[in-house]
């Protein structure tokens, strides 16, 4: 590696010295000593969660949902066992020991039996699961849920024309990744709870506004002794069972405590078992109660819910940070002990794996992806900067611990301090992809746009992949379609069928493009594929509104929601008064399918230099044996070089996707803005795409989010900013988060003026108001030598979309296609 890299990026000098032998010490082992036990370990499946679910679910049967929710979630705090691990300073974890998944049969039950099966064996997350919890499984959890999970429900509800888009109609567990609903393997998008709630008045002060409500009730009104009733009942069920979870902790801290021989160990646990008894239940007093009262929110979201991409955390530079400064000023506490409990709350994420039981959910989240965002920076709610001293220590914390957990989040302004910029350059050139950045610029005047107040708009957090949270005002929790665009131009040229379908007619017949005599002709051929792509995304979404409400409830989400607890309404409600109903659609694969359309109009129609049935021939033949085509195509405009022929047509396809949902959005009540942030689905959705007519060959990945296709961005990084600016249509309100990814040589960013050049790189990216940007800071022969010899490179993080992950994880598919990726060498 030395001898062909000059320069190596901080996670890279790190990896060369363990396989050469070298010790390398960290300031502070504990958590590191606790990492180095599971970083190798297959995570195994828990299926405890599962079972004490199911057992309450079978005996309150008719019951109203939340209620229903809330009595298993409290079956599942009596009866799960509790955990504190060795070493840790923080209680508490939702499955065995190790790294661990839980299984969630209300939304996938129906073929979970199967699933267990092929889990240990599959490519993309592997999962092992021991004998007798597989029979319990099979044998005892997934025959209640045959017939009544929310998958079912979804597959018989779809119109049939729609389902032909969404599912093979012979086998509905069976995505197409054309029109692909994401609904049933999440039970909710991206969530930020408010925190803050739990930190400052204890969840006791939920119970007792509950039990007021209660006690108003009209005794005689049949809403009141319902569903009113159900509401504040399954409110307080669930408050005290996270409580009584906790105060089991506080039991096992004693009995652990009692047992133990080092006098340090036996004082940390009687400290944990003392905050244990205290918090959630009650306002946190110090920095390591918050620490603790926040953990178990969050692990305890992880069993109510399948949330996607897991409850992000907010913004914990904030709420977190008068209780440092309280304890910082007492004397009680130091930096270092900081950095050490935020260490341990980072493995003990790490831990815990978001297990997608069904396939199409495993290939869309590769690498046990997860996004439990931390935001950091920002603006106050009064539009003042929010740097402080815990800021900077969540930045050393990333720069210091070898770990993709938790996935931070840097929130960017126009007047974010010289030394913020400096110091989140510094930690993305160590090299893991972290932080993500967002863009207040873009972000806030959106919100606004959208109906938020100000100071609520201010206060956002980045949630899931890119997406940012406004905690208490938002109330839309469904998730939504991702549409295959480069799916919809392969039926264009074979007249509405796919070649990996045969002769069977999914799409539109628009004809047989080599009888198109104009562009024109051809465009509005694409377009009626497209739009009848993006009305069956609309159907589903409007069946799948409608469908959520039956099948899921959430009482500590909507405990922690303003807006829901003031409406009386759960969470998974469609619509909730008072509640910013903000969803999304994904559009897959932008720049294949601007790179191929630039083809079509420059090559076939304008220049004439190739004929369509010569273009649609090599496609059928991959383009093998076509060197002379394969030259003109590589030299055709391209998206992400500041091209403005590639970026008017870009900017064309984005403007169809706004106007479309500006008017049909309002017949579903939402704000179904248009996103491009694939996570790792651009694979599969490419693995059902023949070849397409900008040379990319069948059944590879598709482009992913708003970055240029693999290896076309070769006018530089600055190029790909521009042609997303000129892509985009700032005066529609209906657009969402774009996520850009950058890989840049070490070299590139090597010394203070390499750090210098990244700022200034970041501040253009902020000035044009682009969503979201993230980088790998690797050399390429990194990648290659990690995917030729894992065992060496196992702690080897990488950048995928939105996440990082070790790449050792991936398939191989995702791995070369971040190989593919353009290195940059200058910026």
């Amino acid at each position: 590696m030395t001898e062909c890299c000059t320069v190596l990026s901080p996670q890279e000098q790190r990896l060369q010295d363990e396989i050469a032998g070298k010790k390398v010490n960290f300031s502070r082992p504990r958590a590191y000593g606790i990492l180095q036990e599971i970083i190798t370990k297959k995570p195994i499946i828990d299926v405890e969660r599962a079972k004490y679910f199911t057992e309450s679910m079978m005996e309150t049967e008719g019951e109203a949902l939340i209620l229903r929710w809330a009595k298993a979630m409290r079956h599942v705090a009596e009866n799960c066992t509790v955990y504190i691990d060795d070493k840790q300073l923080i209680a508490g974890r939702v499955g065995c020991e190790g790294r661990y998944g839980i299984l969630y049969p209300e939304l996938d039950g129906d073929f979970l039996d199967l699933a267990i099966e092929a889990l240990p064996s599959r490519v993309e997350s592997p999962f092992e699961i021991s004998d007798s919890d597989a029979k319990i499984v099979i044998n005892d959890i997934a025959p209640y849920w045959k017939g009544k999970t929310y998958h079912e429900a979804l597959a018989n509800a779809l119109p049939k024309e729609t389902l032909r888009y969404t599912f093979d109609p012979s086998d509905p567990m069976k995505s197409r990744f054309i029109v692909n609903e994401t609904s049933s393997f999440r039970s909710s998008i991206q969530w930020v709870h408010d925190y803050e709630k739990v930190l400052q008045k204890g969840l006791k002060s939920i119970i007792e506004l509950a039990e007021s409500k209660l006690a108003e009730l009209d005794p005689m009104s049949p809403v009141d002794q319902t569903d009113r009733k159900s509401f504040y009942e399954a409110i307080i069920i669930d408050c005290q069972a996270i409580i009584h979870w906790a105060k089991r902790h506080a039991v096992l801290a004693r009995e652990k405590a009692a047992a133990e021989s080092d006098p340090q160990r036996k004082q940390e646990l009687i400290d944990m078992a003392e905050r244990c008894e205290w918090v959630p239940e009650n306002p946190a007093r110090d920095f390591r109660e918050a620490v603790q009262s926040q953990w178990f929110i969050q692990m305890w979201s992880r069993v109510e819910q399948k949330t996607g991409t897991i409850i992000s955390n907010g913004r914990m530079d904030q709420y977190f940070y008068p209780y440092y400064q309280k304890d910082i000023e007492a004397g009680k506490l130091t930096d270092d002990d900081v950095l050490e409990l935020f260490e341990c709350m980072w493995v003990g994420m790490a831990q815990f794996i978001d297990l997608y039981i069904s396939p199409t959910g495993g290939a869309f989240n590769e690498g046990y992806a997860h996004w439990e965002a931390v935001t950091i920076g920002g603006q106050t709610k009064d539009g003042r900067d929010a740097t402080n001293d815990l800021t900077y220590l969540f930045l050393q914390s990333k720069r210091e611990f070898p770990l993709h957990y938790p996935d931070l989040a840097a929130r960017i302004h126009s007047r974010a301090p010289e030394r913020y910029l400096f110091e989140v350059a510094e930690t993305i050139k160590e090299g893991s992809g972290f932080p993500k950045l967002i863009n207040d610029e873009e972000v806030i005047p959106l919100n606004l746009a959208k109906g938020a107040k100000l100071e609520d708009a201010y206060d956002y957090a980045v949630s899931g992949c890119s997406e940012s949270r406004m905690p208490n005002v938002e109330t839309y929790t469904s998730p939504c379609a991702y549409i295959n665009f480069p799916a919809a131009l392969e039926m264009t040229m074979y007249n509405g069928k796919m070649r990996l379908h045969g002769d069977e007619q999914i799409g539109l017949q628009t004809g047989d493009p080599r009888e198109f005599k104009t562009w024109d002709e051809f465009y509005n051929a694409y377009m009626t594929q497209q739009m009848s792509f993006l009305k069956h995304a609309f159907i589903q979404q409007h069946t799948i509104n409608n469908l959520r409400q039956n099948h899921f409830a959430w009482p500590l989400g909507t405990a922690l929601n303003d807006t829901a607890m003031k409406a009386e309404l759960d969470l998974h409600t469609t619509h909730i008064p008072g509640g910013i109903d903000l969803g999304y659609f994904e559009l897959m694969g932008y720049g294949t399918l601007v790179d191929s359309l630039c083809v079509i109009k420059k090559l076939v129609f304008e220049d004439k230099k190739i004929s369509m049935d010569t273009l649609i021939k090599a496609m059928e033949n991959n383009f093998e044996k076509n060197d002379v085509l394969c030259k003109l195509i590589e030299n055709a405009p391209k998206f992400g070089t500041n091209d403005p022929y590639a970026d008017s047509i870009a900017k064309e396809i984005d403007r169809t996707c706004l106007e479309f949902t500006r008017k049909y959005s309002k017949q579903l009540g939402i704000h179904l803005d248009l996103r491009l942030v694939p996570f790792t689905s651009h694979v599969p959705f490419g693995k059902v795409v023949s070849a397409t007519p900008n040379g990319r060959k069948q059944f590879t990945p598709l482009s992913d989010g708003a970055s240029a296709s693999q290896g076309c961005d070769a006018k530089g990084p600055t190029a790909v900013l521009v042609s997303n600016y000129n892509s985009k249509n700032y005066d529609y309100r209906e657009r969402a988060s774009r996520l850009l990814n950058i890989k840049f040589s070490p070299v590139t960013m090597a010394g203070e003026e390499g750090t210098e050049k990244l700022v200034n790189f970041i501040k253009t990216w902020c000035d044009l108001k682009l969503w979201h940007i993230q980088f790998n800071v690797l050399n390429q022969s990194t990648l290659v030598a990690a995917k030729k010899d894992p065992e060496k490179y196992k702690g080897l993080i990488v950048r995928i979309a939105g996440y990082s992950a070790y790449f050792t994880d991936l398939s191989p598919d995702l791995q070369d296609d971040l190989i593919a990726r353009a290195e940059h060498t200058t910026v």
